[in-house]
């Protein structure tokens, strides 16, 4: 198997039945991006775009995906990101960091979709190394002492 380093993008109504590779669809109207795998195993990966999934980011020339691409499922436990139509391959996740990811992932959906408590509209995968930017940490930071009752 050979990994991808590039997708082209393109917008359509529906998704094809059948997928080639290096190419990531993404219907609006259905609120869907799809590829296979970048790695080359030829898993669907389904990537739904919304506030508690994933973002979309169209330039006008490419596209990125936000947050990166975790096939904690697949057989080829896969992880990259997409972005301005660039593959960056990332290491894998430990058990517990797959499990951790999936369980503030349901969390999130669950409090999104039932209509709980606000929630981070973007889950993020956990890392070794926070590198968000600063005025980012300082909100993070703000939350955790104070909840997310401030104003930015």
């Amino acid at each position: 198997m050979k990994r991808l380093t590039a997708l082209r993008h393109e917008f359509v109504k529906f998704i094809p039945k059948e997928l080639p590779e290096g190419v990531l669809y993404v219907s609006i109207p259905y609120a869907t991006a799809i590829h296979n795998c970048a790695c080359g195993c030829g898993s669907r990966v389904v990537t739904p775009l919304s506030p508690v999934d994933w973002t979309l980011i169209f330039d006008g020339r490419s596209v990125s995906l936000d947050p990166s691409i975790g096939n904690w499922d697949f057989p080829c436990r896969s992880h990259y990101w997409i972005r301005n139509n660039k593959v960056t391959w990332l290491r894998g996740f430990t058990e517990t960091e797959i499990e951790t990811v999936k369980d503030r992932d349901e969390h999130d959906s669950s409090k999104y979709y039932g209509g709980g408590d606000q929630v981070d509209p973007k889950p993020r995968p956990t890392k070794a190394k926070d590198r968000r930017k600063p005025k980012r940490k300082l909100k993070a930071w703000l939350d955790k002492w104070f909840g997310s009752n401030h104003s930015d």
